[in-house]
């Protein structure tokens, strides 16, 4: 641990200013230390824990006078490495920043702060007939997802986390305090700085404060899930759907193996083959003419094992199902963890770039099931790295690299919502390599100390996060 005595000087100044906020102690500091991913953490030097703006404002002050760098912490439930802290960092937790403001129903939106979960800031808005869209199908906090543009089942209707911000609060490196964007559906005075932090995974300032927008919630749901006997044939069903332009609210494609590995984690009974869920949303005719016409499309393509949810409870337990692809996945070898990795493609090369990546786990004898939100062309794979096992880390390595390069081929991403972090920042690099500088541009500006998450998106001389 990095103990140099510009550090120490540091940490006990942190501790002095704000002792109710500043823990040292060494289980406090374990446990912030790593978000889901499989990228290397180390504990930090402390870890500061504020309950408003001020708090943070104070905190990288001293952080940024001893360039002392900081980690910023949610939920952690990133997969690329965005959170994890690093031998001389400190993590900025702000899952304390977890009050709601104020909900404005008459006018679709609520102000948030960073720590609030998407999953308590929906039963605040229940009440009201509302609810929040965003973020991915497992529960994260609100900044976590903002700050990772997070996207999810709901984004082919309402889009990404981009989409849903209005509004940030933000503190710079230096301590200083800003205010992006206002409630107002939409504006065309000067730069716009809220979107250029929606994304910025910590590095340009940190978000302590938020404006989002909130939706009504629909009068019937239904889901409909259909087996079909490939990957392909999965694919066509979703674009006849986007052809037929059918208003889907959500729709996801999982793999045999993910079917079977839910199945044995959860003790349901779902068929075991390249599957679709279907989720459509609206008036109750509606909802019942669109599950009709999407029944036809998949049926035109072999589909079968049709089955229709429209009971609320029988529709939350399907995609609680969805939601429990992670350990379900990383439970089909003993001790395991998961390599979570994402692209994202043009819809029409969506089932080309699946089929030529499962040729690739097949050669190269990995485990990496397949799931994705196939109605915006995102897939992912939970690569399963048994225990003690370099080598088959090395294998999953080269299909990762192998399917960033061919999204990339064939005008896509290297990721589609799980962000940049420590992992994926030569990736960047080859996506965005004429942009690079202008990107580092940015931060040299707003973070000139290169205080904040350093090593994320961007290559830092000054330190090997990964």
């Amino acid at each position: 641990m990095n103990t140099s005595p510009g550090t120490a000087e540091a940490v006990a100044e942190l501790c002095a200013a704000l002792p109710q906020v500043v823990s040292t102690d060494p289980a406090v500091r374990a446990a912030a230390s790593h978000d889901r991913s499989h990228h290397e953490s180390a504990p930090p030097l402390a870890v500061i824990t504020p309950t408003d703006t001020e708090q943070v404002s104070t905190a990288l002050r001293i952080c940024h006078r001893h360039r002392l760098p900081v980690v910023t912490r949610g939920s952690a439930t990133g997969l690329e490495g965005g959170s994890n802290a690093f031998d001389g960092s400190v993590v900025l937790d702000l899952r304390a920043m977890d009050r709601i403001v104020a909900i404005h129903a008459a006018d679709f939106d609520a102000v948030v702060q960073p720590g609030v979960m998407k999953s308590s800031l929906n039963a605040a808005l229940d009440p009201h007939g509302l609810f929040f869209p965003g973020g991915p199908g497992v529960d994260a906090s609100m900044g976590g997802m903002i700050s990772t543009r997070a996207s999810g089942t709901n984004a082919v209707r309402y889009g990404t986390m981009r989409e849903q911000v209005l509004a940030l609060t933000a503190v710079l490196a230096d301590g200083r305090i800003i205010h992006t964007g206002t409630r107002a559906r939409k504006s065309a005075a000067g730069y716009d700085l809220t979107h250029l932090l929606v994304g910025a995974e910590g590095t340009l300032a940190v978000i302590t404060e938020a404006t989002v927008k909130v939706y009504g919630k629909p009068d019937a749901t239904a889901a409909m899930i259909c087996s079909l006997d490939s990957i392909s044939d999965a694919t066509a069903v979703v674009q006849q759907a986007l052809t037929r332009e059918v208003p889907l609210a959500r729709v996801e494609l999982i793999d045999d193996i993910t079917m079977g590995a839910i199945n044995a984690w959860t003790g349901s009974e779902f068929v075991v083959a390249p599957t679709v869920i279907f989720e459509v949303t609206g008036s109750r005719l509606a909802v019942q003419e669109n599950v009709e016409l999407l029944g036809d499309l998949a049926r035109s393509v072999g589909a079968t094992g049709i089955r229709i949810a429209t009971d609320p409870t029988e529709v939350a337990e399907i995609w609680s199902a969805r939601a429990q692809v992670l350990p379900s996945t990383a439970a089909l070898v003993p001790d395991a963890r998961t390599w979570s990795t994402d692209v994202c493609v043009p819809i029409s090369r969506l089932a080309e770039c699946i089929a030529l990546t499962q040729a690739d786990v097949a050669e190269t004898g990995i485990l990496a099931p397949i799931v994705g939100h196939v109605g915006d062309g995102n897939f992912h794979l939970a690569i399963v790295l048994p225990p003690d096992d370099p080598e088959a880390r090395e294998r999953a390595g080269l299909v990762n690299e192998r399917l960033i390069d061919r999204a990339l081929s064939m005008g896509g991403t290297c990721t589609g919502e799980h962000g940049i972090g420590v992992g994926k920042v030569a990736a960047l690099a080859r996506e965005h390599h004429d942009a690079l500088p202008v990107m580092q541009l940015i931060k040299d500006a707003l973070d000139p100390r290169h205080i904040l998450n350093p090593g994320v998106i961007l290559t830092d001389p000054t330190t090997d996060r990964r």
